[in-house]
This record gives C-alpha cells, structure tokens and sequence, in this order.
C-alpha cells in the first residue's frame, strides 16, 4: 500500500489528471475550473459525476489515470526550475487572460518570473538570410537592453539568433516551445535549450513527453504573441509561420512591427505584406521601446493590482532587504536614470537590473519616466 501523497504533489495530481483528459483542452479545464469557484478536486469530481458528456477515451482515463505517467509528470515537475504555472495562481501571467482560448497551466523550466516582464517578441524565417541573422541579434541587443525580456518560439534561424544575443548580452531570454517542456524542437538547439533554462526560461503548455506536431506550433504562437507587448517580424515568407504569430498579436490587440526588406528578397515578401496590412515599418529598435514603454508601465500596474488583490503584495516589498535591492536605489538618486547609467553605477548586469527594476516598480518605489529612464518615488512621510 502506497503512502499518501503531500498535500501538494496531491494538488498537483490532481492538475495534472485533468490536463491529460482526453478531448478537455483548457477551454474546458477552465470551464470547469469556474464552476467549481476555482478548486481543482471539486472540477475533478464535477467531471467524474458529468463524464457522460465525454467521449469514451475521456471517461477511461477519469475512471482509471495512467498512473506510470502521472508519476513521471511529478518526477518533472520535482526537479529543481521546474513549476506548474496554474491559472489560478497569483502570478500567473495576467496578459494571458485577455487572449482567445487561453492556457489553463504553463510548464515552466526557468524563472517563471520573466513572464510577467515586459517582454517583446521577436519572430521570423528559420531559413534566415545572414542580414536577417544580423538584425535579429542586433534588435535583441538593444531590446534587451533597454528592459524587455526577448521572447520566441525558440525555432530555428530568427527565433534562435535572438534568444541567443539577448542571453550573450547578460539579459533574459523566454522560450515558448511547442513540445513538452523536457523536449527540445529542433534537436540541434539542445545547448541552446539549456541556456534558456539556466538564464531566462523555458515554457509550455504541453505536458511532458509531448513530441512536435504541426498543429502544436499555431498553438504555441498565440502564447508567444500574447505574452509580448508587441511581435516583431524580421524576414518571413508569404507562408511563414511568422505570419501566424502576426495575426494573432493584432487580434490580441498587441502592437505588430515588421522590418521592410530587399523587393528581391522573397523572404521580405512577408514583412512587406505585414506592413500593407497595417503593421508598423520599423528601422530601429529603439522605435519599439518609445512606443512600447506605455504598455509595459500599464503592465506593471496591472500586476501590481493583481498580487494586492491575491494578498501576494508582501512578497514583493521583501526583496528591499537584498543588499543588491539597496544599492539599486542607492544608485537612482533623486534623477531619472537610464538602463545603462544604472549598469555603470551598480555593476549589476542588464538582466538583473531589469527584474529588479520591475519588482521596485510594482512595488510603487521607482516610475519608469520617458526615454526608459526609471526615479526613485519619494517616500511617505510619517505620521
């Protein structure tokens, strides 16, 4: 006889045997999950009494869970970086919620933090062009630099090219991969893969052991494009995938950019069509943190209402008493300072100052000014 489970490997448990429902997706997860105020166990069972709904294959596996897989499922999730991200947890990433057919969980391998940075995507042909190759690094560069987490589908050619410049630059970088979390697609960025876990973070919304299929990479996009403030298309056929993505941040209401390209070139055909279409012909990156600083600072407000709301305020005001939390605000002084004032006044690396300067921000210390140059607020004075 097996001894019971911890409360939350049992949770957990739980998660996971209506994620693997055959036929639910997470639409239905989350229908159910709102029927049952949110509780997992009570969603379980309004599935074990309503299973009649469901096809045969779903009320097998209600009635009998692959036990072998759901304890392999555990083991993952067990190991150190690795969480399931719930939609019903506090920092579940909220820009999510406004998408059509939202995730109900995320697999995450990393720091599940980076999700609710500011993030820009970039996206674009696998059989990039060298220049192509080029302005992916050179606009992850600078993105990263002025703030934004780089987030992509971790594919081949322009996905890769950026998720590497922004990790070889000391920054973030954010995978959204269209397998389970402990596959790697295509198989010759397993360094890369690493890497994203390591230093930034690596997401799914398939369960472990998920292999690549086709339709998985259109799923895996609308979460790439709604995780982003904005996509940025560089090279893209006019049957790229990219273009998917595209459409998805303008249905989502996110800002599109396309970078225009050689009429010679047919893997500028894309980026072109996209800027007919409406998408913003950017030159430069700094372009992009102009229009995209409004947003990120209406992002961090967003969350901080949200962790208030689910009593998880606290956590953030905690990270003050780190000495390097201290120097940051050491640093800021009584004027705006940039992103790369801040580098040289800390010697803290552009990465970490941007997720430090996040949580600062949701936690009502500093204002992110124009020009991404942040303030200290000063303090209330005491009664």
């Amino acid at each position: 006889m097996h001894d019971p489970l911890p409360a939350d490997d049992d949770e957990l448990r739980a998660w996971l045997t209506a994620l693997r429902t055959p036929g639910l997706g997470p639409g239905g997860l989350r229908q159910w999950l709102d029927r049952s105020g949110g509780d997992i166990h009570a969603a379980l069972a309004q599935l074990h009494r309503d299973g009649a709904t469901f096809d045969p294959a779903a009320r097998a596996w209600l009635a009998r869970p692959d036990e072998a897989r759901l304890a392999q499922d555990l083991a993952w999730l067990a190991e150190p970086g690795h969480r399931l991200l719930r939609c019903t947890d506090a920092d579940f990433p909220p820009q999510l919620e406004h998408i059509p057919q939202p995730p109900a969980v995320l697999f995450v391998a990393g720091d599940p933090s980076l999700l609710l940075h500011p993030q820009v995507a970039i996206v674009g042909a696998r059989a990039a062009s060298a220049s192509g190759m080029a302005h992916a690094r050179a606009f992850a560069r600078t993105l990263a630099g002025a703030g934004f987490t780089i987030t992509s589908g971790m594919a081949d050619g322009i996905d890769g090219a950026a998720h590497a410049a922004a990790l070889d630059a000391g920054a973030k970088a954010l995978a959204v991969i269209g397998t389970g979390p402990d596959r790697v697609y295509p198989r010759k960025h397993h360094a890369l893969a690493r890497r994203l876990a390591e230093h930034g973070a690596l997401v799914s919304e398939f369960p472990p052991g998920t292999a690549a299929r086709p339709d998985h990479f259109p799923r895996r996009n609308r979460i790439i494009s709604g995780l982003a403030l904005g996509v940025l298309v560089i090279e893209a056929g006019l049957r790229s995938g990219s273009l998917i993505t595209a459409r998805l941040a303008a249905e989502q209401g996110r800002e599109v950019f396309a970078l225009p390209g050689s009429i010679h070139n047919p893997l500028a055909s894309g980026c072109h069509r996209l800027i007919r279409d409406g998408a913003r012909l950017v030159e430069h990156a700094s372009e992009i943190v102009e229009l995209l600083a409004p947003a990120a600072r209406s992002l961090g407000l967003e969350l901080a209402a949200r962790l208030s709301e689910e009593g998880a305020g606290e956590a953030v005001m905690t990270t003050v008493a780190d000495p390097d939390y201290r120097r940051l605000l050491s640093a800021l002084g009584h004027e705006p300072a940039t992103m790369e004032e801040l580098v040289q006044r800390t010697g803290l690396s552009t990465g970490t100052l941007s997720s430090m300067l996040l949580m600062l921000e949701l936690d009502g210390r500093i204002e992110r000014r124009p020009g991404n140059a942040y303030q200290a607020m000063p303090l209330p004075l005491q009664a």
